[in-house]
């Protein structure tokens, strides 16, 4: 047991060095001139914050910001009233077949994204387009596209929540006369809150991340994200690694500390279902 012990601390030790290399070696590189970009040193040597001040001094950054806020919060917000309205049906109803239409939805995310990158471009160029309105380069676009990838994964995780809520709940407040709507937002919403709440968090922290997507469906300042900023420091007189690094690591902030508030609440929330039940 002790031995046991011991091995896990290790393993958890080594897993931990390994998850925040990349972290620490990106902040490093951050903080560097470029004299000394390419110094074989793991430190920081020096203090050097030229790099983030020019990253926060450029308005296309906070531009990049405002819109990666406004897809990530808009996206995580329709994916949960959808998720969780279709995960009350699967929960709640039998519906023919719908052990099937589950897997269904979940096989969505098996599929590796570049998969559907053609066929989505062709809709947002060519199919979706309404007089001089288009999907392409817009933030709806976006937000509507993530809804795709996210809602398979908030129903999935939103129907093993609602299975754990007693079903006599539903039927105690049937009896009183109560109907379906009401029993969704007087009984499942307020118990269902610490998984809403987990859903919401995840899909935001997907939303927020995604690069392939928001770096072909877009092209302009007005709907491109903060992730496809780091392209930018790409061109043919060389690569500004000082600055990406900068970008990237300030791109990352939010979804650490938000990571870090909530984790024992994402904890909670995905194991709900499994205490219930």
């Amino acid at each position: 047991m002790r031995r046991s012990g011991i091995a896990s601390f290790v393993l958890w030790i080594c897993l931990t060095i390994l998850t925040l290399l990349p972290v620490w070696w990106m902040l490093v590189v951050s903080m560097r001139p470029r004299v000394k970009l390419y110094s074989k040193s793991f430190l920081i040597d020096d203090l050097y914050w030229n790099n983030f001040l020019a990253v926060l001094n450029s308005s296309t950054f906070l531009q990049y910001l405002w819109n990666s806020l406004i897809v990530a919060t808009s996206n995580a917000a329709l994916v949960c009233a959808l998720g969780l309205l279709a995960a009350f049906g699967l929960s709640r109803y039998k519906i023919g077949g719908g052990d099937n239409v589950f897997f269904w939805l979940i096989t969505n995310r098996m599929a590796p994204p570049a998969v559907f990158l053609l066929p989505l471009f062709l809709l947002f160029t060519k199919w979706f387009v309404f007089g001089d309105f288009m999907l392409f380069d817009t933030k709806i676009g976006l937000i509507l596209l993530y809804c795709v990838f996210n809602l398979p994964f908030a129903v999935w995780l939103l129907k093993g929540m609602l299975d754990g809520i007693p079903l006599e709940l539903d039927e105690a407040a049937r009896v009183d006369g109560a109907t379906t709507g009401q029993v969704l937002s007087n009984v499942i919403l307020p118990l269902a809150r610490p998984g809403l709440a987990v859903t919401f968090i995840l899909t935001w922290i997907f939303a927020w991340n995604e690069y392939l997507f928001a770096a072909t469906l877009t092209s302009s300042a007005h709907a491109r994200t903060v992730t496809t900023a780091l392209a930018e420091y790409v061109s043919v007189t060389g690569t500004n690694w000082g600055e990406m690094a900068a970008m990237a690591f300030l791109t990352t902030l939010p979804a650490l500390i938000v990571l870090g508030f909530v984790q024992k609440h994402i904890v909670t929330g995905l194991t709900f279902g499994a205490l219930k039940g």
